[in-house]
């Protein structure tokens, strides 16, 4: 199972656990509001726990199918399309939850049509709101969302993080041989095929930027097996597998460099209309820097050795001693750190 497919059936998951929860939630409003002076009380077949079963199921079961087609379907058959294309495809899908969710009530018990109507009405919230979170944990990232939701970098904080700086060689040539078009659907096709191989290795997507995309990891996820290291040859593995597709498709075939640093950097919530987590610091300044350096020393990955200090390669990887350089804009020299797969012969 691919990483990507595992996130999905995580979100299945949090969203079958969550419905559940609600179905309860339903139930014993329910019996609340039979209690209630308004009331004609309760019914001569009435259980509180039949209900909290005949509810809980009810959600269960809309999570199952409900939640497993915005998940693997209308989140990835409409992910190219038009929000107008989205909607109607989710609306068709409150009615499916809908009509499953009152067929599985109406099964146990007796039919209510009033009390089929409210929980249609609160299921068809329920999936709308789903909906809601799943594009915009999409849109933010993994866990992202649930960061922001908690407040967690109102007052920006100080964190240690591992960057990589991933760019595209070349790109120039590329786009203007491509046109715009082409080129933004040859760079979509690259950061789609890379994905999987970063989420393997424990790294967060933070920016894509022109052709470049930023990839981050917390120090215990990118030290863990020299993830931070493996993270660039599996992306070159990967890439070099769909070679021919890159080749069909647009008659060049993505090359690329990588600068791997790490640090300290500030991480806190930026903006007002476009709210966002950002980190700041030398660190993100200095990655970039040694990312250029590729192209001087002709090398495929360049990491600092501040990195290297830390980081245990163990027989999978040789780091070669580039010398002490004075990266651009800075004032002090840092040693730097040439990466190769180790090969035996």
């Amino acid at each position: 199972m691919n990483p990507r497919t595992r996130v999905k059936w995580r979100q299945l998951l949090q969203i079958m656990i969550i419905w559940s929860i609600i179905g309860l939630l339903i139930a014993l409003y329910d019996h609340l509001v039979l209690q209630t002076s308004g009331s004609a009380g309760f019914a001569a077949d009435y259980s509180l726990s039949r209900s909290i079963l005949v509810n809980v199921a009810a959600g269960l079961m809309g999570a199952l199918l409900g939640g497993s087609f915005l998940v693997f379907f209308i989140n990835e058959r409409y992910r190219d399309k038009s929000y107008t294309y989205t909607i109607l495809a989710v609306t068709i899908s409150f009615i499916a939850v809908i009509i499953i969710v009152g067929q599985i009530l109406s099964l146990i018990e007796h039919p209510d049509m009033a009390r089929m109507a409210k929980n249609g009405l609160i299921w068809a919230l329920v999936v709308g709101i789903t909906q809601l979170f799943l594009q915009i944990n999409s849109k933010f990232g993994s866990g992202v969302f649930r960061d922001i939701l908690r407040g967690k970098y109102n007052t920006p904080r100080e964190e240690k993080r591992i960057f990589m700086f991933l760019d595209i060689n070349a790109s120039t040539t590329i786009a203007e041989k491509l046109g715009d078009k082409r080129y933004h659907a040859f760079l979509k096709d690259f950061f789609t095929d890379i994905t999987n191989p970063i989420l393997e290795n424990r790294g967060e997507i933070y920016q894509y930027v022109g052709d470049e995309v930023i990839i981050a990891w917390r120090y215990r996820e990118g030290f863990a097996e020299s993830n931070c290291v493996q993270c660039f040859f599996d992306i070159k593995d990967r890439i070099a597998a769909l070679q021919p597709k890159y080749l069909e498709r647009y008659g060049v075939f993505p090359e690329f460099k990588a600068g791997i640093h790490c640090g300290p950097v500030v991480a806190g919530e930026v903006g007002i209309i476009k709210r966002d987590i950002t980190y700041s610091g030398d660190v993100l300044n200095t990655t970039s820097r040694i990312q250029g350096m590729c192209k001087q020393f002709n090398e495929e990955v360049i990491a600092s050795a501040d990195l290297i200090s830390v980081l245990r390669l163990g027989s999978d990887f040789t780091a070669q001693t580039l010398g002490s350089i004075k990266l651009r804009g800075k004032e002090k020299e840092m040693a730097l750190h040439s990466l190769k797969p180790f090969r035996v012969a």
